[in-house]
């Protein structure tokens, strides 16, 4: 009995040492077709700064992978995490930012072990600041496997 509650306690201390993985786009939302128009967003602004951190953009990655987002707010303003809004941009849009909730910060999104099917992915970032300042910046990436 003793051996039995050993190996019990042995499971559940490493049991949390195992990655599990999150999904950010379902391979039924990857399915959808691609959002048509045109993705340009605006030149020189004065909004945040979004850079994409992990994964590299346009370069093949497996998944699952961290997804990691920066934001720099510009000047004397503050990042307002509550203006992040992420898009699938597929037909139709496919709002990615309740399963991102809990990984958006003000500096940032940190969402680690995402979970996407193989394919191109094209994702819409938009923040304000705590002007009003909004900034969209789009992300292509690709999974390999």
């Amino acid at each position: 009995m003793k051996s039995v509650l050993k190996i019990l306690v042995a499971f559940a201390l490493c049991s949390h040492l195992i990655a599990y993985s999150a999904p950010l786009i379902s391979a039924q939302e990857a399915a959808l077709p691609e959002a048509s128009g045109s993705l340009a967003t605006r030149g020189i602004s004065r909004g945040p700064s979004v850079k994409l951190a992990s994964p590299e953009a346009d370069a093949p990655i497996a998944s699952p992978f961290d997804f990691k987002v920066n934001f720099e707010a510009r000047g004397d303003t503050k990042i307002d995490p509550d203006s992040v809004k992420v898009t699938y941009m597929k037909t139709p849009f496919v709002d990615l930012t309740p399963r991102l909730k809990k990984a958006i910060g003000a500096s940032g999104i940190d969402f680690a072990k995402a979970s996407v099917p193989p394919g191109t992915h094209v994702i819409r970032v938009s923040v304000k600041d705590s002007d009003g300042r909004e900034t969209n910046s789009v992300v292509n990436l690709v999974v390999s496997k």
